[in-house]
């Protein structure tokens, strides 16, 4: 899994044949045990190769151009049929594999692998760690506006006196 992202709830999508551009976000409906980037464990669920049919918050990428009607074309309903290039090496409880961000679906209007993940929804974090790990100087040129020194001894509880 070298360097891919695992796929959550909130990732965003899109298909190859939508008229404009348009996105849609994965909702994770099949299991509701494993989190991936979310230290609270209630938001980012873990998307997996069994997240199949309607499972995106609106379902549709706009108009569908595997769809014309006369002079445009009729609006996309979105019906995942299978996923493919999930990661193989782990098996969650709900028999699902986890997804990767190049992880690709099919719809049975497009082609396989028409619907591709362009954000994987996980969002960075900072803690206390990586304030720690920032170095000062660094810090410094890219915000003057605070002194990480002083804000680590903030983090690590020491008093202003002491400083």
């Amino acid at each position: 899994m070298a360097k891919k992202h695992v796929v959550v709830q909130g990732a965003t999508l899109k298909c190859q044949f939508s008229v404009a551009p348009q996105t849609d976000i994965l909702k994770v409906l099949t299991q509701k045990k494993h989190f991936a980037n979310d230290h609270e464990s209630e938001s980012k669920l873990i998307a997996t190769s069994k997240e199949i049919g309607q499972t995106l918050e609106k379902n549709t990428f706009g108009k569908c151009k595997k769809q014309p009607s006369g002079n445009d074309y009729l609006p996309c309903v979105v019906q995942i049929t299978k996923w493919s290039n999930f990661y193989e090496k782990v098996t969650l409880s709900n028999n699902g594999k986890i997804l990767l961000e190049d992880s690709k679906a099919t719809c049975p209007m497009g082609t396989t692998d028409c619907i591709s993940i362009t954000k994987n929804g996980q969002k960075a974090e900072l803690t206390k760690t990586h304030f720690m790990k920032a170095n000062p100087m660094i810090s410094n040129i890219i915000n003057p506006l605070v002194d990480i020194s002083e804000f680590k001894n903030e983090l690590n509880g020491v008093p202003e006196v002491e400083k």
